[in-house]
């Protein structure tokens, strides 16, 4: 189903939360450092008990949420001020890379095993098995295209944590070449969207839950949906969604492999 398209010229001014990115930047990135550092140099800080380290790794995790939250509302104010960077990427290699950091911000634990897996071949096998099934068909693995790299990355990775979120058991992510613009596809098999809702779910703060659309607080802060779509229609491309109510949802990105700027 194809959605109304957005105008993101008030995106900022509604949140009102533009100078607070650069204020809160800093000291989350200490706090985000100072984790690792006692994660990663026991051997300088002291070692660390299963219930310690256990812990740090949580907080870990969601400093990196609260991280990603940021700049990810940094680059939503960048494209609606027409900044773009553009560079020549792989997106098959960066749909795999981006892949990887979700999981390691949504599903921890997993993400750490994957890291005991020899190559991409062995993690793809080993995901699989945990129902996470990346398809990307060889032709495309060498495939170059003209974008910009860091919104692109926010905008799959957007759509794989939701899968993520909402998944039953099952997340399946397709990426595909038609008609000079790529195509991924993010499926999952949690509890859908009835159609009544489908245009409701790329509102600010809109969530849903179990099928239904409300604009009360749940898990997270529904700006995700929001802010993808509205990069990818700063990059001259789309979000669509196909879902029903108890069967799954289906999000596609749909962008041109040559960026067109105005």
């Amino acid at each position: 189903m194809k959605h109304e398209s957005k105008d993101p010229q008030n995106f900022f001014q509604e949140l009102q939360v533009e100078f607070l990115i650069h204020e809160l930047k800093d000291p989350i990135s200490v706090i985000e450092t100072g984790m690792r550092t006692l994660l990663e140099k026991r051997e300088k800080y002291g070692a660390l008990s299963p219930r310690q380290e256990k812990t740090l790794k949580r907080n870990l995790r969601n400093a990196q949420k609260a991280r990603t939250m940021l700049y990810n509302l940094l680059e939503i104010g960048r494209s609606e001020a027409g900044c773009f960077t553009c560079c020549c990427f792989r997106p098959a290699k960066a749909a795999y890379e981006t892949l990887m950091d979700s999981l390691e911000v949504m599903a921890g634990k997993l993400y750490e095993q994957c890291g005991e897996c020899q190559d991409e071949e062995a993690v793809a096998a080993f995901l699989s098995q945990h129902g996470i099934f990346l398809d990307i068909p060889p032709p495309l693995m060498q495939l170059e295209m003209e974008q910009d790299e860091s919104k692109f990355r926010q905008i799959v990775g957007n759509l794989i944590k939701n899968a993520l979120h909402h998944r039953r058991e099952q997340v399946d992510i397709r990426v595909q070449e038609e008609k000079n613009h790529l195509l991924v596809d993010v499926a999952d098999d949690g509890p859908g969207i009835a159609a009544e809702h489908h245009q409701a779910i790329f509102q600010r703060y809109a969530q849903v839950g179990n099928g239904e659309c409300t604009m009360l607080p749940r898990k997270g802060h529904g700006l995700g949906l929001a802010g993808a779509l509205i990069l990818a229609q700063c990059l001259g491309g789309d979000i669509q969604v196909r879902s029903q109510r108890g069967k799954g949802a289906k999000f596609r990105l749909t962008l041109p492999i040559r960026f067109i700027g105005d």
